[in-house]
């Protein structure tokens, strides 16, 4: 079983935070999409983008057709300057929601990648 609880250089016990729980889970083995999605949209909205596209690229490794977690795997390695890499992550985010029939989540997709080829400009010649 996995502690929720952490003791402290105090001697106190204090709650885990969802980080912390998520991890745990995946230390006691709990390997899954969902876990490694939620994983990485933590450090994400924590601002650590290199940590949350690992995470990310373990949730697509196990479900290819988790286009929530494509879409946050492009977002993550935007903003970690990998822009080429989010390019690639959208791409195969639109073809696994479009495989499923979410035309939102390849939508959305769709105007990140724009965004991010309007931002490299031109194709150099």
């Amino acid at each position: 079983m996995v502690s929720l609880l952490v003791l402290c250089g105090d001697d106190t016990v204090k709650p885990m935070d969802a980080t912390q729980r998520f991890e745990a889970l995946l230390a006691a083995g709990k390997d899954n999409a969902l876990l490694r999605f939620s994983l990485g949209m933590q450090y994400l909205n924590a601002g650590d983008s290199p940590r949350a596209a690992e995470h990310l690229r373990a949730a697509v490794a196990h479900d290819p057709g988790y286009s929530a977690a494509w879409k946050l795997l492009g977002r993550a390695l935007a903003q970690a300057g990998a822009n080429a890499e989010a390019a690639t992550a959208y791409r195969s985010g639109i073809a696994a929601a479009e495989r499923k029939g979410d035309k939102q989540a390849a939508k959305e997709m769709t105007v990140f990648l724009r965004r991010l080829e309007k931002e490299a400009g031109p194709p150099a010649t």
